[in-house]
């Protein structure tokens, strides 16, 4: 294989210093919100409340932040709105009352979704340039970050500092941090103009909606495994609440090691035969999951190595169907924005059809959902990256 370009290279660097400091400053806002909630009184009805105004401003900027890529290249929002979501970390951090905290956290959430964007569809363009799929290691390194801002709001926390001087000085320190990778990043956005075939005019309609159904799933199924292995462990394996936890950390690990580690073998395969891998393991360990209380003995250990198998699973469907959207020809950045808000709706709306059901029947019964949307995974992720392949057509406007 040819070596990338230096150019090329450094912007890979570049991007995953990005990739870092979205994924701290991420975690500083979550981390952040049991001391948002101590300071203001709000309770867990507000916070909900913050949280759905953080998704609602993700999602309504989104959108505008794709239309902005493909316009102006993803190199120029990615710089613009980078160190403006650092920043607005300050708005709830500062916010002396609960109206106002709305306000800031629609910001924040605008903010971030645009900054997901842009990354991300500076991610493609690199992955574009570099020959082979990196996308994974981004995803990774951006969990990476979100643990080095759990840890610093931790330790901030543990020496006496209060959790809004740790929000504004994070806020503040990574805005200043943006600015130095923004002059390696790639400045295009589309493939240079003797390189695009007739038919290269962005990703039909159908294709977007089909790619962002099975991000959709994606997110739901790993968003599962985040909220409610614990509560797996706890209520269907019998472990006790200190050991429970443990099946987070072991979600959380695998997830992240398999994207740090994936790219070489997903290289290998062709897409949609990586979709239907990703897809079969993915639903393997929800089976396993689902078995996991029949056993006589050792039923927290099958359990853990279940949620394990789903972690590595899911790992890389996300950043396969971002690459998919990158084989699109033009207008990726839009693309990717309706992909990327489907794939949030997906994160909104798994808690609210688990939980529930979870309560009306059994949380053993509620896991079907994601297990099932993982085998829908291996069904339709192959379908949807052929016709990306495929339909390279600007047919139906997206908006």
């Amino acid at each position: 294989m040819t070596r990338p370009a230096p150019a090329v290279l450094h912007a890979r660097m570049a991007v995953l210093a990005v990739f870092w400091l979205s994924g701290l400053i991420c975690a500083v806002w979550s981390a952040s919100l049991p001391s948002l909630n101590a300071r203001l009184h709000l309770g867990e009805g507000r916070i909900g409340l913050v949280l759905l105004l953080t998704a609602c401003g993700s999602m309504a900027c989104m959108p505008v932040a794709g239309r902005l890529a493909d316009a102006r290249s993803s190199r120029t929002v990615l710089r613009a709105v980078a160190p403006v979501a650092a920043l607005a970390l300050l708005g709830p951090a500062l916010a002396p009352s609960f109206p106002l905290l709305l306000a800031a956290a629609f910001v924040l959430g605008g903010a971030l979704g645009s900054l997901d964007v842009a990354m991300n569809a500076q991610a493609v363009e690199v992955e574009a340039r570099y020959g082979r799929p990196i996308m994974s290691v981004f995803h990774g390194v951006w969990s990476l970050g979100g643990v080095a801002g759990g840890l610093t709001l931790t330790v901030g926390l543990h020496l006496d500092v209060s959790g809004a001087a740790l929000m504004i000085g994070a806020g503040l320190l990574a805005a200043v941090a943006f600015l130095l990778p923004g002059r390696h990043l790639l400045t295009g956005s589309t493939p240079p103009q003797e390189e695009r075939t007739p038919a290269s005019g962005g990703l039909a309609t159908s294709a977007v909606l089909l790619l962002g159904l099975v991000a959709l799933a994606g997110f739901v199924s790993e968003g599962a495994g985040y909220s409610w292995a614990s509560l797996h462990a706890q209520e269907m394996l019998g472990a006790d609440p200190a050991t429970a936890s443990f099946a987070y950390t072991v979600f959380a690990a695998a997830l992240t090691v398999t994207r740090l580690s994936a790219d070489r073998l997903r290289s290998r395969f062709a897409p949609a035969s990586w979709l239907r891998l990703a897809g079969s393991v993915a639903a393997l360990g929800y089976a396993v999951v689902l078995a996991a209380p029949l056993f006589p003995a050792g039923r927290l250990a099958v359990g853990l190595a279940g949620w394990a198998v789903v972690a590595a699973g899911l790992a890389t469907v996300v950043p396969a169907i971002f690459s998919a959207v990158g084989e699109g020809g033009e207008n990726v950045g839009r693309a990717l924005s309706w992909v990327t808000t489907m794939a949030y709706a997906g994160q909104l709306g798994g808690p609210a059809v688990i939980g529930p059901l979870a309560g009306a029947t059994s949380l053993g019964v509620a896991l079907l959902v994601p297990g099932l949307l993982a085998a829908a995974i291996a069904v339709a992720g192959p379908a949807a990256v052929r016709r990306a392949a495929r339909r390279r057509l600007a047919s139906a406007p997206l908006g």
